[in-house]
């Protein structure tokens, strides 16, 4: 690949990454703690070259600025993610963890409903939630471009 610093997957499929992830927020009892873990996984990112904070890479909708990169290798889409804000900076890290390095029919197949599900939509504040929405559309934009 390139010097951009794509995000590689740790588990085989979209789905192992989720339950991964679940088991991994879910060990902590309070909101509290479980911001600490998203925030450090954002901490965790690859470094995003600050070249490619561009316009044309921001993710609109979101309130924090957020840039996305994709990049195709064989059948997988690869994704490098960055964001201003600490907590999400965490939300971008996973999204990324469940979706990059996958294939774009397996990014399509896999809705980010699960962050829904967990609660974290409703425990963030309407904007930042409007913005891991707007994160997940274009990464699934980018997958549907693909097809």
């Amino acid at each position: 690949m390139t010097d951009v610093p794509f995000v590689q997957p740790d588990q085989p499929t979209a789905a192992e990454a989720i339950a991964q992830l679940h088991d991994e927020l879910f060990l902590f009892d309070d909101w509290m703690d479980r911001y600490q873990f998203i925030i450090e996984r954002g901490q965790a990112l690859p470094p995003f070259p600050d070249a490619l904070k561009t316009e044309d890479r921001l993710v609109p909708g979101c309130q924090s600025r957020v840039w996305l990169e994709p990049t195709r290798q064989d059948d997988r889409l690869f994704f490098a993610g960055a964001s201003d804000a600490p907590i999400v900076a965490g939300l971008v890290a996973l999204l990324l963890a469940v979706y990059s390095g996958r294939p774009a029919a397996e990014i399509r197949a896999t809705p980010a409903k699960f962050l829904q599900d967990w609660g974290l939509i409703g425990a963030l504040s309407g904007n930042r939630g409007n913005g891991v929405a707007a994160m997940a559309a274009r990464i699934q934009r980018f997958a549907q471009d693909e097809a």
